[in-house]
Protein backbone atom coordinates (compact mmCIF):
# COMPACT_ATOMS: atom_id res chain seq x y z
CA UNK A 1 0.00 0.00 0.00
CA UNK A 2 1.65 3.26 -1.05
CA UNK A 3 0.42 6.47 1.02
CA UNK A 4 -0.44 9.37 -1.18
CA UNK A 5 0.30 13.34 0.25
CA UNK A 6 -2.17 15.87 -0.84
CA UNK A 7 -0.40 19.30 -1.35
CA UNK A 8 -3.20 21.79 -2.28
CA UNK A 9 -7.02 20.84 -1.12
CA UNK A 10 -8.65 22.43 -4.13
CA UNK A 11 -11.26 21.32 -6.65
CA UNK A 12 -8.81 18.97 -8.74
CA UNK A 13 -6.95 18.02 -5.34
CA UNK A 14 -10.17 16.51 -4.48
CA UNK A 15 -10.37 14.69 -7.78
CA UNK A 16 -6.91 13.01 -7.11
CA UNK A 17 -7.62 12.60 -3.41
CA UNK A 18 -10.90 10.56 -4.28
CA UNK A 19 -8.33 8.29 -7.36
CA UNK A 20 -5.87 7.93 -4.68
CA UNK A 21 -8.99 6.52 -2.08
CA UNK A 22 -10.70 4.43 -4.36
CA UNK A 23 -7.22 2.79 -5.65
CA UNK A 24 -6.66 -0.72 -4.06
CA UNK A 25 -2.75 -0.55 -3.72
CA UNK A 26 -2.99 3.69 -2.24
CA UNK A 27 -4.34 5.49 0.39
CA UNK A 28 -5.00 9.67 1.46
CA UNK A 29 -2.40 9.81 3.92
CA UNK A 30 -2.24 13.17 4.44
CA UNK A 31 -3.24 16.46 3.03
CA UNK A 32 -2.23 19.90 3.14
CA UNK A 33 -3.15 23.46 2.33
CA UNK A 34 -2.81 27.24 3.72
CA UNK A 35 -6.62 27.31 4.41
CA UNK A 36 -6.54 25.11 7.83
CA UNK A 37 -10.43 24.29 7.51
CA UNK A 38 -9.73 22.57 3.77
CA UNK A 39 -7.09 20.41 4.91
CA UNK A 40 -9.46 19.57 7.84
CA UNK A 41 -12.33 18.68 5.64
CA UNK A 42 -9.73 16.43 3.71
CA UNK A 43 -8.89 14.87 7.04
CA UNK A 44 -12.24 14.51 7.49
CA UNK A 45 -13.45 12.85 4.51
CA UNK A 46 -10.49 10.27 3.63
CA UNK A 47 -9.59 10.23 7.72
CA UNK A 48 -6.21 11.47 7.15
CA UNK A 49 -3.72 13.59 9.04
CA UNK A 50 -4.03 17.72 8.25
CA UNK A 51 -1.05 20.04 7.46
CA UNK A 52 -0.94 23.73 6.74
CA UNK A 53 2.86 23.19 5.79
CA UNK A 54 3.79 20.82 3.33
CA UNK A 55 7.17 20.15 4.50
CA UNK A 56 6.02 19.01 7.75
CA UNK A 57 3.98 16.35 5.83
CA UNK A 58 6.45 15.41 3.31
CA UNK A 59 9.00 14.86 5.71
CA UNK A 60 7.40 12.23 7.64
CA UNK A 61 8.80 8.46 6.68
CA UNK A 62 4.90 7.04 5.86
CA UNK A 63 4.69 9.50 2.76
CA UNK A 64 5.29 7.53 -0.42
CA UNK A 65 3.63 10.02 -2.96
CA UNK A 66 2.85 13.44 -3.31
CA UNK A 67 0.59 14.77 -5.14
CA UNK A 68 1.48 18.40 -6.17
CA UNK A 69 -1.98 20.69 -6.62
CA UNK A 70 -1.05 24.23 -5.98
CA UNK A 71 -0.77 27.40 -8.01
CA UNK A 72 2.44 26.99 -10.77
CA UNK A 73 4.50 29.22 -9.59
CA UNK A 74 5.13 27.06 -5.87
CA UNK A 75 4.84 23.88 -8.47
CA UNK A 76 8.85 24.00 -8.44
CA UNK A 77 9.83 24.50 -4.90
CA UNK A 78 7.24 21.82 -4.06
CA UNK A 79 8.13 19.25 -6.02
CA UNK A 80 11.45 19.63 -5.44
CA UNK A 81 11.52 19.42 -1.43
CA UNK A 82 9.80 16.19 -2.42
CA UNK A 83 12.30 14.11 -4.58
CA UNK A 84 14.88 15.32 -2.00
CA UNK A 85 13.35 13.45 0.48
CA UNK A 86 12.54 10.35 -1.87
CA UNK A 87 8.99 11.14 -2.54
CA UNK A 88 7.45 10.09 -5.81
CA UNK A 89 5.75 13.14 -7.55
CA UNK A 90 2.54 13.43 -9.48
CA UNK A 91 2.32 17.21 -10.29
CA UNK A 92 -0.78 18.86 -12.01
CA UNK A 93 -0.72 20.78 -15.11
CA UNK A 94 0.85 23.40 -16.55
CA UNK A 95 4.36 22.10 -15.06
CA UNK A 96 4.74 25.88 -13.88
CA UNK A 97 4.10 29.62 -14.86
CA UNK A 98 6.41 29.67 -17.56
CA UNK A 99 9.22 27.19 -19.50
CA UNK A 100 12.20 28.58 -17.66
CA UNK A 101 10.98 27.50 -14.34
CA UNK A 102 9.70 24.20 -16.20
CA UNK A 103 12.94 22.98 -17.59
CA UNK A 104 14.74 23.50 -14.02
CA UNK A 105 12.18 20.88 -13.16
CA UNK A 106 12.89 18.66 -16.12
CA UNK A 107 16.59 18.57 -14.67
CA UNK A 108 15.46 17.99 -11.50
CA UNK A 109 13.69 14.79 -12.85
CA UNK A 110 16.12 13.36 -14.69
CA UNK A 111 18.39 13.69 -11.57
CA UNK A 112 16.34 11.29 -9.85
CA UNK A 113 15.18 7.77 -9.59
CA UNK A 114 12.09 8.68 -8.19
CA UNK A 115 8.77 8.21 -10.17
CA UNK A 116 7.15 11.57 -11.81
CA UNK A 117 4.86 12.39 -14.05
CA UNK A 118 1.89 15.13 -14.78
CA UNK A 119 -2.03 15.27 -14.54
CA UNK A 120 -2.50 15.28 -18.11
CA UNK A 121 -6.31 13.65 -18.62
CA UNK A 122 -6.41 13.55 -22.58
CA UNK A 123 -3.78 10.20 -22.41
CA UNK A 124 -6.49 8.69 -21.03
CA UNK A 125 -9.65 10.36 -22.41
CA UNK A 126 -12.09 7.64 -23.86
CA UNK A 127 -13.43 10.15 -27.05
CA UNK A 128 -9.89 11.72 -27.23
CA UNK A 129 -8.00 8.56 -27.32
CA UNK A 130 -10.59 6.92 -29.94
CA UNK A 131 -10.10 10.38 -31.95
CA UNK A 132 -6.24 10.04 -31.70
CA UNK A 133 -6.58 6.64 -33.10
CA UNK A 134 -9.22 7.50 -36.15
CA UNK A 135 -6.68 10.47 -37.04
CA UNK A 136 -3.55 8.12 -37.00
CA UNK A 137 -5.71 5.52 -38.97
CA UNK A 138 -6.78 8.28 -41.79
CA UNK A 139 -10.48 8.21 -40.94
CA UNK A 140 -10.60 11.78 -41.58
CA UNK A 141 -8.66 11.82 -44.61
CA UNK A 142 -5.59 14.42 -44.53
CA UNK A 143 -5.63 16.56 -41.88
CA UNK A 144 -6.00 20.04 -43.19
CA UNK A 145 -7.14 22.21 -39.82
CA UNK A 146 -6.84 21.60 -36.64
CA UNK A 147 -8.47 24.57 -34.30
CA UNK A 148 -9.16 24.96 -30.41
CA UNK A 149 -12.05 27.14 -29.30
CA UNK A 150 -12.94 28.80 -25.43
CA UNK A 151 -15.52 30.62 -24.48
CA UNK A 152 -16.00 31.36 -20.93
CA UNK A 153 -18.66 33.75 -20.04
CA UNK A 154 -16.92 34.58 -16.69
CA UNK A 155 -13.03 33.82 -15.20
CA UNK A 156 -12.10 32.47 -13.34
CA UNK A 157 -15.54 30.03 -13.41
CA UNK A 158 -17.66 29.88 -10.11
CA UNK A 159 -16.24 26.70 -9.31
CA UNK A 160 -12.88 27.79 -9.35
CA UNK A 161 -13.08 31.47 -8.34
CA UNK A 162 -9.71 31.72 -6.66
CA UNK A 163 -7.35 34.84 -6.95
CA UNK A 164 -4.39 33.69 -8.47
CA UNK A 165 -6.39 32.39 -11.63
CA UNK A 166 -6.95 35.96 -12.37
CA UNK A 167 -3.02 36.68 -12.55
CA UNK A 168 -1.03 37.71 -15.27
CA UNK A 169 2.14 35.47 -13.64
CA UNK A 170 0.74 32.24 -13.63
CA UNK A 171 -3.36 32.83 -13.98
CA UNK A 172 -5.51 32.65 -17.13
CA UNK A 173 -7.31 30.36 -19.21
CA UNK A 174 -4.70 29.62 -21.67
CA UNK A 175 -2.18 28.22 -18.84
CA UNK A 176 -5.49 26.45 -16.92
CA UNK A 177 -7.23 25.08 -20.16
CA UNK A 178 -5.51 25.59 -23.20
CA UNK A 179 -3.04 23.36 -21.78
CA UNK A 180 -4.77 20.33 -21.83
CA UNK A 181 -5.96 21.44 -25.72
CA UNK A 182 -2.49 21.91 -26.52
CA UNK A 183 -1.43 18.89 -25.32
CA UNK A 184 -3.96 17.30 -27.52
CA UNK A 185 -2.31 18.56 -30.37
CA UNK A 186 0.92 16.94 -29.53
CA UNK A 187 -0.84 14.24 -29.24
CA UNK A 188 -2.31 14.00 -32.64
CA UNK A 189 0.53 15.78 -34.64
CA UNK A 190 3.59 16.44 -32.60
CA UNK A 191 5.15 19.00 -31.65
CA UNK A 192 3.93 22.73 -32.21
CA UNK A 193 6.46 23.98 -34.76
CA UNK A 194 5.47 27.71 -35.09
CA UNK A 195 3.09 30.08 -33.16
CA UNK A 196 2.23 33.79 -33.97
CA UNK A 197 -0.97 35.16 -31.98
CA UNK A 198 -2.14 38.31 -30.38
CA UNK A 199 -3.25 38.79 -26.67
CA UNK A 200 -5.41 41.06 -25.37
CA UNK A 201 -5.37 41.87 -21.35
CA UNK A 202 -8.29 42.25 -18.47
CA UNK A 203 -6.11 44.62 -17.11
CA UNK A 204 -2.16 45.64 -16.17
CA UNK A 205 -1.61 42.65 -13.99
CA UNK A 206 -4.68 40.70 -15.11
CA UNK A 207 -4.49 37.53 -17.10
CA UNK A 208 -5.26 37.10 -20.92
CA UNK A 209 -9.07 37.68 -22.05
CA UNK A 210 -9.47 37.49 -25.22
CA UNK A 211 -6.45 35.21 -27.38
CA UNK A 212 -6.67 35.11 -31.65
CA UNK A 213 -3.85 33.05 -32.85
CA UNK A 214 -2.41 30.44 -35.44
CA UNK A 215 0.09 27.64 -35.24
CA UNK A 216 1.50 24.92 -37.91
CA UNK A 217 2.12 21.43 -36.91
CA UNK A 218 3.52 18.61 -39.13
CA UNK A 219 2.50 20.54 -42.01
CA UNK A 220 -1.36 21.27 -40.64
CA UNK A 221 -2.19 24.92 -39.56
CA UNK A 222 -3.55 25.28 -36.44
CA UNK A 223 -5.79 28.28 -34.67
CA UNK A 224 -6.61 29.00 -31.05
CA UNK A 225 -9.54 31.26 -30.82
CA UNK A 226 -9.93 32.14 -27.26
CA UNK A 227 -12.66 34.82 -25.38
CA UNK A 228 -13.56 35.52 -21.85
CA UNK A 229 -16.48 37.80 -19.93
CA UNK A 230 -18.42 37.55 -22.71
CA UNK A 231 -22.63 36.51 -23.16
CA UNK A 232 -22.99 33.05 -24.33
CA UNK A 233 -22.27 29.70 -23.17
CA UNK A 234 -18.92 28.10 -22.31
CA UNK A 235 -17.57 26.25 -25.09
CA UNK A 236 -13.94 24.05 -24.56
CA UNK A 237 -13.29 22.34 -28.29
CA UNK A 238 -10.67 20.67 -30.45
CA UNK A 239 -11.57 19.95 -34.14
CA UNK A 240 -9.67 18.03 -36.66
CA UNK A 241 -10.73 19.10 -40.09
CA UNK A 242 -9.67 16.64 -42.90
CA UNK A 243 -10.18 15.96 -46.47
CA UNK A 244 -12.90 13.39 -46.00
CA UNK A 245 -14.44 14.29 -42.19
CA UNK A 246 -14.12 16.10 -38.89
CA UNK A 247 -13.83 15.30 -35.86
CA UNK A 248 -14.50 17.66 -32.83
CA UNK A 249 -14.32 16.88 -29.05
CA UNK A 250 -16.43 18.32 -26.68
CA UNK A 251 -17.19 19.12 -23.24
CA UNK A 252 -13.59 17.11 -22.51
CA UNK A 253 -14.83 14.05 -23.76
CA UNK A 254 -17.74 13.76 -26.16
CA UNK A 255 -16.25 12.70 -29.76
CA UNK A 256 -18.32 13.99 -32.74
CA UNK A 257 -18.13 13.06 -36.04
CA UNK A 258 -19.29 16.27 -38.65
CA UNK A 259 -19.92 18.80 -35.81
CA UNK A 260 -22.54 20.89 -37.18
CA UNK A 261 -23.89 19.27 -40.31
CA UNK A 262 -27.04 16.92 -41.42
CA UNK A 263 -24.34 14.09 -40.69
CA UNK A 264 -23.51 14.90 -37.36
CA UNK A 265 -22.95 11.79 -35.23
CA UNK A 266 -22.02 11.07 -31.57
CA UNK A 267 -18.64 8.48 -31.66
CA UNK A 268 -18.12 8.13 -27.87
CA UNK A 269 -19.41 9.49 -24.93
CA UNK A 270 -17.51 7.49 -22.39
CA UNK A 271 -17.03 9.45 -19.18
CA UNK A 272 -14.35 7.85 -17.35
CA UNK A 273 -12.74 9.29 -14.29
CA UNK A 274 -8.91 9.68 -15.77
CA UNK A 275 -7.21 10.64 -12.22
CA UNK A 276 -7.81 6.93 -11.99
CA UNK A 277 -6.21 5.57 -14.48
CA UNK A 278 -3.76 7.77 -13.94
CA UNK A 279 -3.53 6.51 -10.31
CA UNK A 280 -3.28 2.96 -11.57
CA UNK A 281 -0.27 3.74 -14.42
CA UNK A 282 1.46 5.50 -11.94
CA UNK A 283 1.04 2.37 -9.28
CA UNK A 284 2.44 0.44 -12.07
CA UNK A 285 5.36 2.76 -12.89
CA UNK A 286 6.46 2.59 -8.70
CA UNK A 287 6.61 -1.60 -8.95
CA UNK A 288 8.34 -1.38 -12.55
CA UNK A 289 5.90 -1.64 -14.86
CA UNK A 290 5.32 -0.82 -18.16
CA UNK A 291 3.31 2.30 -17.77
CA UNK A 292 1.33 5.22 -20.03
CA UNK A 293 2.43 8.45 -18.06
CA UNK A 294 2.97 11.79 -18.79
CA UNK A 295 6.73 12.89 -18.03
CA UNK A 296 7.80 16.67 -17.27
CA UNK A 297 9.56 16.74 -20.41
CA UNK A 298 6.63 16.44 -22.39
CA UNK A 299 4.52 18.93 -20.08
CA UNK A 300 7.06 21.50 -20.64
CA UNK A 301 7.09 21.34 -24.78
CA UNK A 302 3.46 22.25 -24.26
CA UNK A 303 4.24 24.91 -21.81
CA UNK A 304 6.73 26.50 -24.47
CA UNK A 305 3.85 26.67 -26.64
CA UNK A 306 1.99 28.90 -24.37
CA UNK A 307 4.80 30.96 -23.64
CA UNK A 308 5.22 31.39 -27.14
CA UNK A 309 1.54 32.45 -27.40
CA UNK A 310 2.69 35.23 -25.06
CA UNK A 311 5.75 36.52 -26.45
CA UNK A 312 4.77 36.50 -30.14
CA UNK A 313 2.67 39.52 -30.71
CA UNK A 314 2.10 38.81 -34.94
CA UNK A 315 5.45 37.76 -34.76
CA UNK A 316 6.10 34.37 -35.62
CA UNK A 317 7.77 32.47 -32.77
CA UNK A 318 9.37 28.61 -32.57
CA UNK A 319 8.36 27.57 -28.89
Amino acid sequence: MYNAAIVGCGVVGGRLAESFDGHPETTVWGACDLVASKAEAFAETYDCAAFTDYREMIRDDAVDVVYVGVPPAVHRDVVAFALDHDRHVVCEKPLAEDAEEGERMVERERATDRQTAVNLPFRYTPGFVEMRERVAAGAVGTPKRVSLDFRFPRWPREWQDVEWLRSREQGGPLREVGTHFLFGVHELFGPVERVNAAVAYAGPDACEESVVGHFEVDGVHGSIDLLCDHDGAEENSITVVGSASSLTLVEWYRLLENRGLPDERVLNETRERTTLTLVDEFVTAVEGGDADLVPFAEANRVQRVVDAVFASDWETVEP
